[in-house]
């Protein structure tokens, strides 16, 4: 689960700042580092990296130009930022924004990691990589207004994603979730409301069996973030019926979102 906006903006030392920011178009997060490396800053990269890798997004982009890195200490710690991307199902694709000349991307051109660690001169190259070679998956995006009869409309094409997608298993849960999200969204907020449902793993029927799981995201234009651990009965619902859910800043406000998993097998009981 995601906590609040500031530990996604978090200063590990005096000079040194994390920042991480979901895109809303494209579901990718960019993580920025600003700083001298340090067993402090290791430490809440490790932690942000966790949270932000727990969204599952679509792919994450480390911006690593502001970082003060003289010894390349840190190469380490970005491949295994880089393989835990790599064991997510489906896999989450990571890259960096390093100058050539920087002695960390020397480093890591040595070690011969590039193949799973692209490095790319400028943000915008990064964010091209990875737009370009993304899968394509089912993805179902539904604008709506902060007025109380958009929690219907959710849950309408919640229960036609689920069907067409047949995931019957996991609609009861995924109503129980978007009608919180939403209605938080048009009671607390009151500006317009981004739903974005997508399908995560393979994509089957009623005749196949595999593992697969939903993502809800709920975007809104307010910054302020929800508690991390819901205090109301609400969000203490999406706690038990979500695989798990937080909540990220973006350029326009923030997204609270939400991932329901199937069993692989009919003995195993969702959580």
């Amino acid at each position: 689960m995601l906590p609040t906006e500031g530990d996604l903006t978090t200063g590990a030392e005096p000079g040194s700042m994390v920042t991480a920011l979901l895109d809303h178009e494209s579901g990718i997060i960019e993580l920025t580092v600003h700083g001298r490396w340090s067993h402090r800053l290791c430490t809440t990269l490790y932690r942000t990296v966790q949270k932000c890798l727990a969204e599952h997004p679509t792919a994450l982009v480390l911006d690593l130009s502001g970082l003060h890195d003289p010894h390349a200490a840190s190469a380490p710690f970005w491949l295994t930022v880089a393989a835990q991307g790599r064991r997510l199902q489906p896999t989450v694709p990571v890259v960096a924004c390093l100058p050539r000349t920087n002695r960390l991307s020397g480093r890591l051109d040595r070690l011969g990691v590039t193949r799973d660690l692209p490095i790319f001169a400028t943000l915008r190259l990064a964010h091209t990589a990875v737009t370009s070679h993304r899968p394509t998956t089912s993805r179902v995006r539904l604008q709506l207004p902060p007025v109380p009869t958009s929690v219907r409309n959710a849950r309408q094409i919640v229960t036609a994603a689920c069907t067409e997608w047949g995931m019957p298993g996991l609609l009861p849960r995924a109503l129980l979730v978007v009608s919180e999200l939403v209605a938080n969204a048009v009671v607390h907020v009151g500006s317009p409301i981004d739903v974005v449902i997508s399908h995560r793993g393979t994509l089957r029927r009623a005749a196949t069996r595999g593992s697969t799981s939903l993502h809800l995201a709920v975007h809104d234009e307010d910054h302020r973030m929800p508690p991390s651990r819901g205090t109301g009965l609400g969000l203490r619902l999406v706690t038990v019926a979500s695989y798990s859910w937080g909540v990220l800043p973006t350029r326009q406000g923030k997204v609270v979102w939400a991932i329901l998993r199937e069993p692989t097998n009919p003995s195993e009981v969702p959580v």
